[in-house]
């Protein structure tokens, strides 16, 4: 007996055929035009969109739903945001980091985002939020995949006790070495920070994920030395550069040569759309930099480029829902990425892309994934980053974790009532 058949579905990558699917025991077990039999439960999806969750690959739980706590950044700029986090360290508390931390991951999976990769912040002696988080992580983990990355956000050198606090985050279950070398006291500094990072990870058999060259110096390079230490130990394809903001600002001759090197050493790359333009360009006139690093390029080139939502109402963005939806349409907006393609490119960036950087196991909807999925009111993946439509169902192991009705406006012309649904049937 079969648990579960979705039928009439629209697969993401396939839209234009109608497929049913079965879950068994947690996993697809059948992908066919017609199946076929019984099961438990059956839901026809309409000829609605599905597709595997999305994938956060890069926030700061720590951090998220604080905004105002102690105070708001004024100045909008990343290092305010950085002097404010310093200032609300000593007063967090683990009930409060869990209570921000859950109520964020109930939003994720209303939004049909299941696996979330969080950096969190080690240079607090007491290390209260990497005890808090670990527990939210083994709390959650039924319901959404939680990646913790120990991240170094005053400096692995810059920060005479970070190494010793990273080592024992690690010690501790954190799953993923961070590092910020841009924001070592010099160059040579964050260039040694990165080899000595990579070495740590290499020892424990573990991924990185490194914020790299988040400013607007185009002379920030240390994208470049990340390649190098990945090569070097034998890394490759476990390695993450995250915002790479200053290759917005690098010359073309320069990013020329760059770029085969990151593609050497199969980097992953996460770009932040809504945080980048938000926090990169500030010290600009005009023209204004965008600050977000070049997606279309680096895809181009064959690497795996993934986006993250990087902040939830917090000292760095007073916005957001963490929506993925909104972070690809700003990314395709930004990078000027409306032909067709490039538009199904970044949805990959928060779907496969993301999966694929996290080492997610399972991931897809094919026959042999985890049945984990999500039911969009659009009818193809283009329509739903021009909509970011209602999540009808979200699915984890078959199992439906959250349901949302379907969105249709009513508009009254004298005595006339028009349902609208903003669906676009044309070309």
């Amino acid at each position: 007996m079969l648990d579960l058949i979705v039928r009439n579905a629209r697969l993401a990558g396939q839209t234009e055929t109608l497929t049913d699917f079965a879950v068994r025991d947690g996993k697809i077990v059948e992908v066919a035009p017609k199946i076929e039999g019984e099961a438990r439960s059956e839901y026809d999806a309409g000829g609605y969109l599905v597709t595997a969750p999305f994938v956060d690959s890069h926030f700061h739980m720590d951090a998220t739903l604080s905004y105002g706590r102690p105070r708001i950044n004024q100045s909008g700029t990343l290092l305010e945001g950085i002097q404010i986090w310093a200032e609300a360290k000593p007063l967090l508390t683990a009930e409060d980091i869990k209570e921000r931390a859950h109520k964020l991951c109930y939003w994720a999976i209303a939004r049909g985002n299941l696996a979330i990769r969080s950096h969190v912040d080690i240079c607090d002696e007491s290390l209260v939020a990497v005890d808090a988080l670990l527990e939210v992580s083994r709390e959650i983990a039924p319901y959404l995949d939680l990646q913790l990355v120990a991240f170094p956000q005053d400096g692995f050198y810059r920060d005479p006790k970070a190494e010793e606090l990273l080592i024992r985050a690690l010690d501790k279950g954190v799953h993923v070495v961070g590092g910020i070398p841009h924001f070592e006291r010099t160059m040579q500094e964050g260039a040694e920070s990165v080899a000595a990072l990579c070495r740590l990870a290499a020892d424990r058999g573990l991924r990185v994920d490194m914020h790299c060259d988040e400013s607007d110096d185009p002379h920030s390079r240390h994208v470049e030395s990340l390649a190098r230490e990945t090569v070097r130990f034998g890394l490759e394809g476990r390695v993450t550069g995250s915002h790479l903001t200053s290759m917005h600002s690098m010359d073309n001759y320069y990013v020329s040569k760059l770029i085969p090197l990151m593609a050497e050493a199969d980097l992953n790359v996460v770009a932040n759309p809504l945080i980048n333009i938000t926090l990169q360009g500030r010290h600009d006139t005009y023209p204004k930099r965008r600050g977000m690093t070049r997606v279309r390029e680096l895809m181009a080139a064959g690497l795996n480029v993934a986006c993250g939502h990087d902040c939830v109402m917090d000292p760095w963005y007073s916005l957001g829902s963490h929506d993925m939806l909104e972070v690809a349409s700003m990314g395709l907006h930004v990078g000027q990425m409306t032909g067709q393609d490039d538009m199904r490119a970044m949805f990959r960036a928060v779907t496969e892309n993301g999966a694929r950087a996290l080492g997610l196991d399972g991931y897809g909807l094919a026959v042999g994934c985890n049945a984990d999925f999500v039911v969009l009111q659009a009818r193809d993946e283009i329509e739903a980053l021009r909509l970011r439509p209602a999540r009808l169902r979200v699915y984890r192991r078959g199992k439906l974790l959250s349901e949302t009705a379907p969105q249709t406006a009513m508009v009254t012309l004298d005595d006339k009532v028009v349902p609208v649904d903003f669906m676009f049937s044309g070309a």
